[in-house]
C-alpha cells in the first residue's frame, strides 16, 4: 500500500494505477481497476472465505460495504446464473466494491458461463487488484473497518483531494438502516429447492405441511430454499410488513432473515411486528440480522464489532449439545450478551472471540442464530437448523 499525496500522477515512469481505494483518514491505496468504471462509497471489511466469491458478492447483508478477500485466487472459476444469492432478480448485489492482491484469471471450471471481470461490469461494481490485502486487513483489524471510496478510471486520472473529502464525509455504519435497499416491494412464493449434481435446483411439487413466512430483511436464496426443502410452503414477505398483514397468512412459523445495516435502525420498525408475533406466541426462527432483530425484540442491545465476522471458517459451539460447527459468518453487528433477559438461554457462543451467536426463548418458540447455517458459501454443520425449527412449529401445532 502507498501513499499519495497529490492529484495528479503525472511523470510517473511507471504505468498510471486505474484504481484507488481511498481510505476515510486520507490514505491512499493504488492498483489496477476491474469490473465496473466509476466509483463507490462503502465500509470496508476482509472476508477469510476460500470459496464462494459470487455468494458473497450477492449476498444482500454485504450492502453499503467493500469486501476485501484475504484469499488470492478470486475469479478462477468464473461466474455462473446458478451461485447469486439475491432473491430479486431486478436489483444488483449490494456490496459496493471488491479488494483483490491479485488479477482475475481467465475462468477454468466447467460451470462458468462469463469471467468475473464481465459479470463485475454487468452489476456496475468497481474492483481493484495488485493491492496488499494482507496489509490491509492487518488496518481492519487494528483500527476497524474504515469508509472509504474505490474508484475505477482507466485513464488514471483522479482528483484524489475530491476522493479524501468524500471518503471523511462518509456516515458511519451505526444508525443505518440499509435493508429498504434489499428487500422486496411485495409478497411473494418461493417454491425452489436445493441444488443437486446433474439436476440443478428443484422444485416443490405440492405436499409441503408447513407454511412459514419469511420477512425479507435482505434474505439469501439458500435460506429459503433450505426452508422449501425442510417440507415448509415459503411466503415472502417485505421488511415493513405489519403483523395483522403477516399474522393474516395463518402461518405456522416466521423467518426473520438476514440483512444489511444496523439492527437498531431497523428495528425501529421491525422490533414491534416481531414482538406482536412473539406475543401471539406464533414459532420464530431468525438468521444474522434476523437474530439481532429478535434480541433487541426481547430488550437486549445490539453493539457494533471492531472488525466483524466475515468468512466461512468461523468456530461456533452449540451449548445446548457441546459440539462445535464451523459456519459461515458475515455481520458486523452483534447482540451484547449482557443484556440479554433472563427468559433467553444463550445457545451458541463464537470460539474466536466469545461474542453471542445464538439463543433461545424460555417461554415462547423462537431461537435464533448469528451465522449462515445454510451454507452459501460455507460448511453444512449447521443444517439441522431448518429442522429444528421445523420440530418447534410441529410441536406447537400439536399443542391444543
Amino acid at each position: 500500500m502507498s501513499q499519495q499525496d497529490g492529484p495528479a500522477l503525472a511523470g510517473w515512469d511507471e504505468p498510471r494505477p486505474s484504481a484507488l481505494l481511498v481510505l476515510a483518514d486520507g490514505m491512499v491505496i493504488e492498483g489496477t481497476g476491474i469490473g465496473a468504471v466509476g466509483r463507490k462509497a462503502g465500509e470496508v471489511c476482509f472476508n477469510t472465505a476460500m470459496t464462494g466469491y459470487q455468494e458473497i458478492l450477492t449476498d444482500p447483508s454485504y450492502a453499503g460495504q467493500i469486501i476485501t478477500f484475504t484469499f488470492p485466487h478470486i475469479g478462477n472459476v468464473g461466474t455462473n446464473e446458478e451461485d447469486i444469492e439475491t432473491v430479486e432478480a431486478d436489483k444488483t448485489a449490494g456490496v459496493r466494491g471488491l479488494v483483490l492482491a491479485t488479477a482475475i484469471t481467465e475462468p477454468a471450471n466447467w460451470r462458468a458461463t462469463r469471467s468475473l471481470d464481465t459479470w463485475l461490469k454487468a452489476r456496475d461494481i468497481p474492483g481493484i487488484t495488485g493491492v496488499d490485502t494482507r496489509a490491509l486487513t492487518a488496518l481492519i483489524r487494528e483500527r476497524g473497518m474504515p469508509n472509504a471510496v474505490i474508484c475505477h478510471e482507466p485513464s488514471g486520472v483522479f482528483d484524489v483531494e475530491a476522493l479524501k473529502r468524500e471518503a471523511a464525509a462518509l456516515p458511519s455504519m451505526e444508525g443505518l438502516d440499509l435493508v429498504p435497499m434489499v428487500t422486496r416491494d411485495q409478497e411473494g412464493n418461493w417454491t425452489e429447492t436445493v441444488w443437486e449434481l446433474g439436476r440443478g435446483y428443484g422444485r416443490q411439487n405440492g405436499g409441503a405441511r408447513l407454511h412459514v413466512v419469511a420477512i425479507d430483511y435482505g434474505v439469501k436464496r439458500n435460506i429459503l430454499r433450505l426452508l422449501a426443502r425442510a417440507g415448509c410452503r415459503v411466503t415472502v414477505m417485505p421488511a415493513t410488513a405489519s403483523a395483522d398483514e403477516i399474522l393474516a397468512l395463518e402461518p405456522d412459523g416466521v423467518f426473520l432473515s438476514n440483512g444489511p445495516g444496523d439492527p437498531a435502525a431497523t428495528g425501529t420498525y421491525a422490533v414491534p411486528v416481531i414482538r406482536s408475533l412473539l406475543d401471539r406466541r406464533v414459532p420464530t426462527f431468525g438468521i444474522c440480522l434476523g437474530h439481532q432483530l429478535l434480541g433487541l425484540a426481547l430488550g437486549a442491545e445490539t453493539l457494533k464489532m471492531h472488525q466483524g465476522h466475515h468468512g466461512a471458517n468461523h468456530p461456533v459451539q452449540d451449548r445446548t449439545t457441546g459440539k462445535v460447527e464451523i459456519v459461515s459468518m458475515n455481520h458486523g453487528f452483534a447482540v451484547d450478551r449482557a443484556t440479554l433477559p433472563s427468559n433467553a438461554a444463550e445457545t451458541h457462543v463464537s470460539l474466536f472471540d466469545g461474542s453471542n451467536c445464538g439463543i433461545a426463548l424460555t417461554d415462547r418458540p423462537a431461537f435464533s442464530v448469528q451465522y449462515h447455517p445454510e451454507a452459501s458459501p460455507g460448511p453444512r454443520d449447521s443444517h439441522y437448523l431448518f429442522d429444528r425449527f421445523v420440530a418447534l412449529m410441529e410441536r406447537r401445532n400439536a399443542t391444543p
